[in-house]
């Protein structure tokens, strides 16, 4: 039966396969472990945890359901219960009660469901389909989107993966690829794993546009782009990586618009072509910027707006857009706010483990699959080395001079210095020449299957990943529609996501009126009197959105008692 075990006719009957799934049973319970983690339940529903996720996930006749266990796996997330196996050493029999459950699944057992739920490989759909909702339901933050490659190391010994440069900790290690697609505010919509990183521009085009051409809301028809040849489609927003004056052309052809920075500024304008600009950032907060606007032809092909802040110090930043009809302080706005991006990328790393691996299996790569030629590469950087060690050489040449008295032994031994280097020289310029002939011999590509044995590597599992990725994108989501509510009553908005934090690990209790059919969650009260206030107005919200956990007939309603718990007061 497992430990707190007690639903005893409900896990016979799963034991001998007559069971569907337990059906959630509340009872009354004071003083709940995390009981603070149900005032996210309304923000996970709304943001489709279980819309339609039984359109995409089945699960064989047993004890847990499909939604129970969903649940379960978002209320870990906020909880910052990081890992499955961090999972042992929570109380099964309070996590339970969360769930209208006598006890939640072991760690072994979880892990099985989750590979199960995995194996359907509907991971990437059901992502797809939430984002199609996403951008329904804000189609101005659709418009406009960000992406960005984010790296996540590896340090198992599964696989021998790729190396990949971590600018983070400005190392060069194993690692995959993670492309994300963010709203201007920072909030996820999609992303696409690449074990193998063919560079942005690629994914873009390939991976990342024919998805964008279904999911973005209210893109101007045919029609209308015809009749205004300026109009795009909407707006792909990232960094230096994607500079290219081929890839521009080639997606202003498609009426989508970039922006990204100028890798080749040139020169500084002069100071008197900045004005000062009041710029509305996503966030809501207005900022001063000096900027400049001149029209730039980029590589002799197309003509783009470059648009340029002036810092305090005189430093220029350099804007490159092909958004032809937006003012020049909307195209500063998204190009200033992409820090909403690394942000994400910072708070999901330290809260949700972000980088942490659903499972340790692993997946052959298709033998088709382009490489970078390990040859190629070994070449490439003896190249480099060469090349600078005979800069470094030529340098000192150059550098090198006969100063002072002209002493016979002292002009002996400027010549004979100045013959070595020069001998030097010419036999690190000969080997340059070998070596680069060689690299120019060597296909830069090649596909797995022709690695040699000891390069060849596995992937990472995508699929449970998927479906981890695409929780915790919920959880976010959710956490950051509690943190708008709760910034509206507090005095210091930046510390909203703190508080619900601190909600979330906070006790609860349960009371269940099942006259009224009501499931009421009461908040132990928190630290301080301006952080329960807060609290309250979130309780109203909550309860306004009434709520029904699922699998019951339970309507929620959200409380908090003050620390005279025992007179049952409440604030």
């Amino acid at each position: 039966m497992g430990m707190g075990a007690t639903n005893t006719l409900d896990r016979v009957a799963a034991s001998i396969g007559v069971l569907e799934g337990a059906v959630p049973a509340f009872e009354t319970a004071l003083d709940i472990a995390h009981g603070g983690v149900l005032f996210a339940l309304p923000a996970l529903l709304a943001n489709g945890l279980l819309h339609s996720a039984e359109k995409y996930f089945t699960l064989p006749k047993g004890y847990y359901r499909l939604d129970s266990l969903l649940l379960l796996l978002a209320f870990m997330a906020l909880a910052r219960v990081k890992t499955v196996e961090a999972l042992r050493y929570e109380s099964p029999g309070e996590w339970g009660k969360l769930l209208g459950l006598d006890r939640v699944p072991e760690s072994k057992t979880l892990r099985q469901k989750i590979a199960l739920l995995s194996a359907q490989q509907q991971a990437p759909q059901w992502i797809a389909g939430l984002c199609h909702d996403w951008m329904a339901s804000a189609p101005d933050f659709a418009g406009t989107l960000y992406i960005d490659g984010h790296v996540r190391v590896y340090h198992g010994q599964q696989t021998r993966l790729p190396k990949h440069y971590v600018a983070r900790q400005k190392l060069c290690l194993r690692a995959t690829t993670d492309y994300w697609i963010n709203a201007m505010d920072g909030q996820p919509f999609f992303l696409i794993n690449q074990a193998i990183d063919p560079g942005l521009i690629t994914v873009i085009e390939r991976d990342i546009v024919p998805q964008l051409d279904k999911q973005v809301p209210n893109q101007p028809s045919e029609q209308r782009r015809e009749q205004q040849p300026l109009l795009h489609r909407f707006v792909l927003v990232f960094d230096r990586e994607g500079y290219s004056p081929d890839f521009l052309e080639r997606m202003k052809r498609l009426r989508i618009a970039c922006q990204t920075y100028h890798k080749l500024p040139g020169r500084d304008w002069p100071g008197e072509e900045f004005l000062l600009r009041e710029v509305s950032l996503a966030s809501g907060h207005v900022v001063e910027m000096k900027l400049a606007e001149r029209g730039t032809l980029l590589g002799g092909k197309i003509w783009v707006r470059e648009i340029r802040r002036q810092c305090d110090s005189g430093h220029q930043t350099s804007v490159l857009s092909t958004n032809y009809m937006a003012e020049d302080v909307a195209i500063a706005s998204a190009m200033f706010a992409r820090w909403s991006q690394e942000n994400y990328f910072k708070y999901m790393r330290e809260h949700y483990n972000l980088d942490g691996l659903a499972d340790y299996s692993t997946e052959a790569i298709p033998d088709t699959t382009p490489v970078v030629n390990p040859r190629y590469r070994q070449l490439n950087g003896e190249v480099r080395t060469e090349v600078g060690k005979l800069n470094r050489r030529r340098a000192q040449f150059a550098a090198l001079t006969l100063k002072g008295d002209l002493e016979p032994r002292r002009v002996e031994a400027y010549q004979q210095k100045k013959a070595d280097l020069q001998e030097e020289i010419e036999q690190r310029d000969q080997q340059v020449t070998t070596l680069k002939a060689a690299r120019k011999q060597t296909k830069k590509h090649i596909t797995v299957g022709e690695l040699p044995e000891e390069a060849r590597f596995n992937r990472l599992s995508t699929q449970s990943k998927y479906l981890i990725d695409a929780i915790k994108m919920i959880a976010y989501r959710a956490e950051t529609a509690m943190a708008n509510i709760c910034r509206q009553t507090m005095t210091r908005p930046d510390e909203a996501r703190s508080l619900l934090r601190a909600i979330y690990s906070t006790d609860a209790d349960m009371l269940v009126d099942k006259e009224s059919k009501t499931l009421t969650v009461k908040l132990h009260h928190l630290a301080n009197n301006m952080s329960s206030l807060t609290v309250h107005q979130l309780c109203q919200e909550l309860t306004a959105t009434q709520s029904v956990f699922p699998g019951t007939d339970l309507t929620v309603v959200y409380k908090m008692v003050s620390s005279q718990n025992l007179r049952g007061q409440e604030v």
